[in-house]
């Protein structure tokens, strides 16, 4: 009875409604299948099937912002007003190198710590400078005014010339030798701070080039030369530092019981030799 009385009011419905949603009403029998009918769609062909070009033309790349918009931050404030403070809450104090090895000084009494303790530097440079090549980490040595350290250097000279092997250690050369001393090198055998060679020895030890890496002889820094003295009094103080991280340098430079104007000095030779590797253009 009451599947009846649905189907009477469903065909009053389709009389002031007509569609073609209510055209198989009568054929069926029971409630559910007429409410099945009012859900399908009645369109009887698919949709046209996209091509894959059709597909690759609607997908557009969402361009990457080349500089990422920098956030508003207001200025910090110079200095606090008090002696309590968050550090972070205030522009970062900049000294005079004078200034700031009198207060290193200072400190190493409070904090009871070795007067003799190293000066480092921490040098962040810009390796990039806006260009398309950027400058290469680098590896370099500079003779310090002021000598800061204990021992001198051990140093190895490549030579077969006897006469340049007798220079070689009444000057303090720590290993003097030929084409004999290349396996004890590859082999760990001998190991020094710097190599240096004559212009005739750079063939015969080519094959310690991935063995020495930077510590290889080559005239470019000094380590290839015949003037065997010049080359061992340069090596046996000097002091080496490279770039680490890509852009930073930290190395040592001074005792903290030196002189003021002798670590100052020895700062400003520091930075004068890492100016030298500067490009040109810039």
């Amino acid at each position: 009875m009451a599947a009846s009385m649905m189907r009477c009011c469903l065909r009053a419905v389709s009389v002031q409604c007509p569609s073609p949603i209510f055209t198989r009403i009568g054929k069926h029998s029971a409630v559910v299948p007429a409410f099945a009918n009012l859900l399908i769609s009645n369109r009887p062909y698919a949709s046209k099937k996209q091509s894959s070009k059709t597909k690759a033309k609607k997908k557009t790349a969402v361009p990457e912002l080349l500089y990422e918009k920098k956030r508003y931050k207001p200025a910090l404030p110079i200095g606090p007003t008090d002696d309590v403070y968050l550090t972070w809450c205030y522009q970062r104090p900049v000294y005079e190198a004078e200034v700031a090895v009198d207060m290193l000084k200072k400190f190493q009494e409070l904090d009871f710590t070795s007067p003799r303790q190293f000066v480092y530097a921490d040098i962040t440079l810009d390796m990039s400078m806006d260009k398309k090549k950027p400058v290469e980490p680098f590896t370099a040595t500079v003779l310090l005014p002021h000598c800061f350290l204990d021992n001198t250097h051990k140093v190895l000279v490549f030579t077969e010339n006897a006469d340049e092997a007798v220079i070689a250690k009444e000057h303090g050369a720590a290993f003097v030798g030929g084409y004999e001393l290349v396996k004890p090198i590859a082999d760990g055998e001998i190991q020094a701070d710097f190599y240096v060679s004559v212009p005739p020895m750079l063939s015969k030890i080519n094959s310690l080039r991935s063995v020495l890496k930077d510590k290889h002889p080559k005239s470019k820094n000094g380590s290839v030369s015949y003037d065997i003295p010049k080359m061992l009094s340069f090596f046996q103080v000097c002091l080496e530092y490279r770039v680490e991280n890509e852009n930073v340098i930290k190395p040592w430079f001074a005792r903290l019981d030196m002189p003021n104007d002798q670590i100052v000095a020895n700062l400003d030779a520091l930075i004068k030799d890492i100016c030298k590797y500067r490009p040109l253009s810039y």
